[in-house]
């Protein structure tokens, strides 16, 4: 993991590339896209689980 020098020299060269108006809205950008990717892999997850479950209880049913 990055050390905080390094994650303010990260800081400090995107505040000089896209300015201080632009950094806010990027910013919330990322913040957005990165929950929605942690929404839609947390969706293939429990789709995975339930799967999973779905044959357990098969499995179960063919054992009796």
């Amino acid at each position: 993991m990055p050390g905080p020098l390094s994650l303010i020299v990260i800081a400090v060269v995107a505040l000089l590339i896209f300015g201080p108006k632009k950094l806010p809205e990027l910013g919330k950008a990322f913040g957005s896209s990165l929950r929605e990717f942690k929404n839609a892999t947390k969706g293939l997850v429990d789709d995975d689980d339930d799967d999973v479950s779905t044959k357990k209880k098969e499995e179960q049913k063919e054992l009796r």
